[in-house]
């Protein structure tokens, strides 16, 4: 016989068997079922944000610093349509994220009554598969089916909207078993030779690395495929993760998303190995193609959809990109020879001036030029967060222009040790770091943030301090928008900053921060900067770190 069971409870014992451990949410009256049924589960955090964009921003953290499967529960149509802005971010990252909501009683919905929405209309564009429940007995398969659907690459968000009487009611129903899709597959044998032939072909070529690096763990062996070939490898223009080992002789950096600069930078080459994302992501429009005329590709990776998206690839395998490294390296050994081991050490030899780590020296001798003046620099404020950091701290980088040195100082040693915007959605920051410090709590968390993008959500000061994390934030304050000043001036000429800056009245971070419940400083003279750093750093607790920096626009 079938134990009975009541559809809140069900659900709850469902995530959990799925692998979730932190349920992100803010309750309202339709989410009151689940509210209700978590105190006979006891085992599941319930992590409570303050508005639903914070909630799925939070819930997204927590996977890109961990990998996992994660949920997050909203409140009917206001609160999804609250959510899109991060929903869009976690679409954009791949993020295996099992979105619910909250819906009103079938029939009472089909009255139309205050807050009702048709959700899964409103979800689809922005999840893999989205649905509602309509019979309980069906809320296992829809819940294992949404974990599979999530987790297998390309991985994302799905959505499952929940009625409140499914929640309430009870049935004799099997909660069935998790399924995990192993998607680490290899090339064929001669999909892989034919690669071998025509990486081996290239007299000059070049690495792009994306997100799949994380994703399929593959940093070693990018790297060893770079020390191998003796190739440069660089970080794709959307360099929002810790896409490469920053220590590697063969590591250059990132390609800026600058059409112009890429072009530039990719001009010498005569083969790009992309590996595991789109290698040339730009930002604004512009008359000249990032890709040089002639240049080929051969792309590796999962997601079907980045291969050879905007360029076409001579070879383009969808495969894991670890499992397809650990066989395409030993075999470039077997066919090279001694002469691409000469040929490796040759270029490897050739890039110890200008890779990533002899760029770097450079860099700090340059940004060190402006230590002690006032206004703070905020690239010299960068450069003292990443001395300051604990070398297993991770970094949480909504900095935009204040951080645009920042991966060229601190290097990427892990693949769970940066986290970076990747969709351009601000905000995102702050609630990110808040679910990176979760799924690590024995790592300090860094946040370092932007004026603009801290007041997208600061209300996610309080679940950090709620949660009692090691997380510190530091808030760089200029002022206003920066990089739209930047660009308005540099598009258009233009030096009339009009909903650019927020000084009159300023706002107060630290006041903000303590009303939250973080100790919090502001800081303005350069000389307590390396201090007060260093002491947040190494202590326990929330905390938050305004700097006021020079705020003008070049």
């Amino acid at each position: 016989m079938k134990n009975r069971i009541t559809g809140r409870s069900a659900f709850l014992a469902l995530l959990k068997d799925e692998g979730i451990t932190h349920l992100f949410g803010n309750p309202g009256t339709t989410e009151l079922p689940i509210m209700h049924a978590l105190k006979d589960h006891p085992d599941l955090t319930y992590v409570m944000a303050m508005q639903e964009s914070l909630v799925v921003a939070m819930a997204d953290g927590f996977s890109r610093a961990s990998g996992k499967l994660v949920a997050c529960n909203v409140h009917v149509a206001p609160g999804l349509g609250n959510a899109m802005g991060s929903l869009f971010n976690a679409k954009f990252t791949g993020t295996p994220l099992i979105l619910t909501a909250g819906q009103q009683e079938q029939g009472h919905g089909l009255t139309e009554p205050v807050l009702y929405g048709p959700l899964v209309q409103m979800a689809e564009p922005l999840v893999k598969w989205a649905v509602e429940v309509t019979r309980l007995e069906d809320l296992p398969r829809i819940v294992r089916r949404a974990a599979k659907v999530a987790t297998t690459p390309p991985t994302g968000p799905v959505f499952i909207s929940l009625p409140g009487d499914i929640l309430n009611s009870e049935a004799g129903i099997e909660l069935g078993r998790a399924t995990r899709v192993d998607t680490r597959v290899k090339p064929s044998d001669e999909s892989l030779q034919a690669l071998v032939e025509r990486i081996l072909k290239a007299e000059r070529p070049v690495i792009v690395t994306g997100d799949e690096i994380v994703k399929s763990d593959a940093l070693k062996e990018a790297a060893e495929l770079a020390e191998t070939l003796g190739a440069p490898a660089y970080q794709s223009s959307t360099p929002y993760g810790a896409h490469f080992l920053s220590e590697s002789p063969c590591f250059m950096g990132a390609i800026a998303r600058v059409q112009k600069l890429a072009r530039e930078t990719l001009a010498p080459y005569d083969l790009i190995i992309a590996l595991g994302g789109d290698p040339l992501r730009m930002s604004v429009h512009s008359e000249i193609d990032p890709l040089p005329d002639g240049l080929g590709i051969v792309q590796i990776g999962l997601v079907d959809w980045d291969i050879a998206k905007n360029y076409g690839a001579e070879i383009a395998l969808k495969a894991d990109v670890k499992e397809t490294l650990r066989a395409l390296i030993p075999a470039l050994k077997v066919v090279g020879g001694g002469a691409l081991e000469a040929r490796a050490k040759q270029g490897v030899a050739a890039l110890a001036q200008k890779n990533w780590t002899a760029k770097r020296k450079a860099l700090v001798e340059q940004i060190s030029k402006a230590e002690g003046t006032s206004p703070i620099d905020p690239d010299w404020l960068a450069l003292q967060v990443v001395e300051a950091m604990p070398d297993h701290a991770i970094l949480v980088d909504e900095g935009l222009t204040s951080s645009r040195h920042m991966i060229s100082l601190r290097p990427h040693r892990d693949r769970y040790g940066y986290h970076a915007l990747a969709s351009g959605g601000i905000g995102w920051g702050l609630p990110a770091s808040v679910g990176v410090s979760l799924a690590n709590p024995q790592r300090p968390v860094v946040c370092f943030s932007g004026d603009g993008s801290a007041m997208y959500s600061i209300q996610s000061l309080w679940t950090a301090a709620n949660h009692k994390l090691p997380l510190t934030f530091v808030i760089v304050n200029n002022g206003g928008y920066r990089i739209i000043k930047q660009r308005l001036l540099a598009f258009h000429g233009d030096d009339h900053y009009v909903g650019m800056d927020f000084v009159d009245p300023p706002v107060d971070f630290t006041g903000v921060a303590k009303s939250l419940g973080l100790e919090a400083i502001r800081i303005s003279d350069p000389r307590e900067l390396k201090g007060a750093m260093r002491s947040a750093f190494s202590r326990p607790g929330t905390k938050l770190i305004e700097v006021v920096v020079n705020n003008s626009v070049n």
